[in-house]
């Protein structure tokens, strides 16, 4: 741009806003000052200038913008896991043709001995931002997204994040229930959460591959980390339903959201509070003797005196305790069994007689 056309759009610039322009406040921190209403101004003098280019109006970046191509050749390198590798084999021409063709002009090559994808730039490639983009792509291939879905990151203004949840849980089990959350009862939650920010959500593993507009993805990875926060995603998705009633209605443009929002109060277990509130047993006595050691069972026949019988001797003294416990079961059958032959007492006697009155009143 000519220092003339620098001039032109300088004074519509908040020089606040550019680094080493900004305003120090008195406790010395930075003060940034962007004022809307003159980057709005920037935006309508590009568009009204005839000779700025497309792209910088926010259109497509053509070949016309850069028709000597890229200075240097760039690369990235993507590992994969093994189980994701015959998909990989299978899909992989599918993959070339279509980093290949115009306006990409991308490069890949798949290694399964090493178990990575390479994404280089080639001469024709025109675009210096393309070729995070095929990074970005065969990442979202490599965690599992479906094709398909992951080429959509090739277009302008979509974007893609892979969010990992693996290390927000204390252990496994909270882990996996939480996550279930993200899916709800027959992937509903997941569903209604695509729909009301417009990204396609792919939960594989410990990872959560995001693929949709900035503001989309900003609000997904906010609900993905406070639901393994332990924070119900049910509640971002009411609130992200009234806002967008709000944002469909022209009366609420300019108005403050706060008080329409729906509000939650934190509900507390109460089976992890009576177990948090359970008394502490008592501390037994300290002794600084150590505790005498349980006697074996050799120390006990000892005692008894069984060690010193002889073998004989030890066969007789079990055939007596044997037939003295027979003897006793036989005792306590016999008294079970005169109990049914024995008359019942004058009580019982009396008491059955009231019943047979009672019941003979009341058939009369």
């Amino acid at each position: 741009m000519s220092n003339s056309k620098k001039q032109k759009y300088e004074r519509y610039i908040d020089k606040s806003s550019i680094p080493g322009h900004e305003e120090k406040s008195s406790s010395g921190k930075t003060k940034f000052n962007v004022n809307q209403a003159k980057i709005d101004d920037v935006k309508t003098a590009l568009e009204n200038d005839t000779n700025a280019p497309s792209w910088l109006k926010g259109g497509a970046y053509t070949e016309e913008d850069n028709p000597h191509g890229l200075a240097d050749r760039s690369d990235f390198i993507i590992l994969f896991p093994q189980y994701r590798e015959q998909y990989l084999k299978e899909n992989i021409s599918q993959i070339e043709s279509t980093l290949a063709a115009s306006p990409y002009y991308l490069k890949v090559s798949l290694n399964c001995k090493e178990g990575k994808m390479v994404v280089e730039t080639t001469e024709k490639t025109f675009d210096p931002f393309i070729i995070f983009k095929g990074r970005d792509f065969l990442q979202l291939v490599a965690r599992g997204v479906p094709f398909q879905q992951a080429k959509k990151v090739l277009e302008d203004n979509v974007f893609s994040e892979v969010i990992k949840i693996g290390n927000l849980c204390r252990n496994k089990e909270v882990f996996t229930k939480r996550r279930q959350r993200l899916f709800g009862p027959d992937g509903s939650t997941l569903k209604a959460l695509e729909i009301l920010t417009g990204c396609f959500i792919f939960i594989q593993g410990k990872t959560v591959s995001v693929i949709g507009e900035v503001n989309g993805i900003k609000t997904v990875s906010e609900v993905i980390t406070d639901c393994m926060n332990n924070i119900h995603p049910i509640y971002h998705i009411k609130q992200l339903m009234v806002k967008r009633e709000l944002k469909n209605n022209p009366e609420y443009a300019n108005v403050p959201w706060d008080k329409y929002l729906p509000k939650f109060k934190k509900s507390v277990n109460k089976s992890i509070v009576k177990k948090k509130n359970k008394k502490l047993k008592p501390k037994k006595e300290y002794t600084p003797f150590p505790p005498a050691p349980e006697k074996s069972k050799k120390d006990i026949a000892i005692e008894t005196g069984e060690y010193f019988l002889s073998e004989q001797e030890k066969q007789r003294k079990k055939e007596v305790e044997r037939i003295e416990k027979q003897h006793e079961k036989k005792i306590e059958k016999k008294k079970e069994n005169e109990k049914l032959y024995q008359p019942p007492k004058e009580e019982e006697i009396q008491r059955r007689e009231k019943l047979i009155v009672l019941s003979s009143r009341m058939t009369a």
